[in-house]
């Protein structure tokens, strides 16, 4: 089945506005364990005083700067001081830690149904999996996790919508943040509008009808490059699926990885690298691990040392992939994860200073050992 291509331009395509709920959206909604905590914190912004409710995670269990703007999902905009907005299907919703505890809590901006959208908000944020336990099993194994899992608290793997999480890292192919974040906002915007926050627009992202209304030149002339024929060419190929696009990715996520990847890895676009993401951020595959030369590199200083040097190829990284699983186990791709945030210029300067200081102390030591023994 070929989508229709529309014939006025994208520029000229707008997006209808929601009608408001037939009774005001609260502000406030029952936190999922009201009964062990029902504070009502009032944050002062730029807007006046506005209501936020306690979600129940401690920034150990969940920090927004370590989980939001590394690399899991581009949708997500930083609206104010150790606070993120973004929307989830229909429902648009800021998160912010409390400044003197570092609790995470929630504000519901938009929503057409408030039981709704806190599920949809847990689900998103993969509450099931407590971090804590996670962190404690990999901690065993390995001391320099354990370490990094200390610097770096509440490093969280997100749980996404699949087609969401697909046209993003479709977007991520040889891509830098900047502009695979402007190329999901371009989508992003053919959805209906939801609101603004601390002057940003957001949309609910298209559904997958919507999608296809937009052509390739249409993509190309908006700066996707290349990347707008495997944009297109997905999207053909997921409503080509029996029973809909959408359910076809969403049952995904009851299969065996390697059928997971060979399975995404039929949509254009989509390699290895590219499917263990989506695998990994939006299909419940918990031990799949996106290998590229950052991971690579992890890989041989950390689990494969006799591979340095040696050339990335496919095979080796399945090697890599395999080599995280026998580490780490059912939940590699989370363990993956945090080492990969370790590694980026936001964090590594902290965990070098950390490091550094360890080997001053170590050296300091062991003068001081020398000199006693001597003594």
């Amino acid at each position: 089945m070929k989508r229709p291509r529309p014939a006025t331009p994208l520029s000229t395509v707008k997006s209808p506005r929601p009608q408001p709920p037939s009774t005001p959206p609260l502000t406030l909604l029952k936190s999922h364990n009201s009964a062990s905590r029902k504070t009502v914190i009032n944050f002062k912004t730029s807007k006046g005083s506005t209501n936020w409710a306690p979600l129940n995670l401690t920034q150990s269990e969940l920090s927004l700067p370590l989980t939001f703007p590394t690399g899991q999902t581009f949708q997500w905009k930083q609206t104010g001081p150790l606070q993120y907005t973004g929307t989830l299907g229909p429902h648009l919703v800021s998160l912010k830690h409390h400044l003197q505890n570092g609790d995470v809590y929630y504000r519901i901006h938009y929503t057409p149904s408030q039981s709704e959208a806190m599920s949809t908000l847990l689900d998103f944020l993969n509450v099931k999996i407590s971090l804590s336990d996670v962190w404690d099993q990999f901690s065993t194994c390995d001391s320099r996790f354990s370490e990094l899992a200390r610097l770096l608290p509440g490093a969280r793997v997100l749980r996404q919508e699949p087609l969401e999480c697909l046209m993003q890292f479709l977007c991520s192919s040889n891509n830098n943040i900047s502009r695979i974040t402007k190329m999901v906002d371009f989508l992003s915007s053919l959805g209906v509008h939801l609101g603004r926050v601390e002057g940003f627009e957001f949309h609910q992202f298209p559904s997958l009808d919507q999608l296809a209304l937009v052509s390739e030149q249409q993509l190309r002339d908006a700066g996707f490059g290349y990347r707008a024929k495997y944009i297109t060419g997905t999207i053909d190929a997921l409503l080509s699926k029996p029973g809909g696009g959408v359910e076809w990715l969403l049952s995904l996520r009851k299969l065996d990885l390697q059928v997971v990847i060979d399975a995404l890895c039929t949509l254009p676009g989509v390699g290895p690298k590219v499917a263990a993401c989506i695998a990994l951020f939006s299909l419940d595959q918990n031990h799949a691990v996106p290998v590229d030369t950052h991971v690579w590199k992890i890989a041989t200083r950390h689990l494969l040392p006799e591979l340095a040097g040696s050339r990335l190829t496919p095979k080796l990284c399945t090697r890599v992939a395999d080599a995280f699983v026998s580490k780490y186990g059912k939940y590699a791709g989370w363990a993956q994860t945090l080492l990969f945030i370790a590694e980026l210029p936001s964090q590594k300067a902290l965990v070098s200073s950390h490091y550094s200081t360890i080997e001053e102390y170590k050296s300091v030591d062991r003068k001081h050992n020398e000199a006693h023994g001597s003594s």
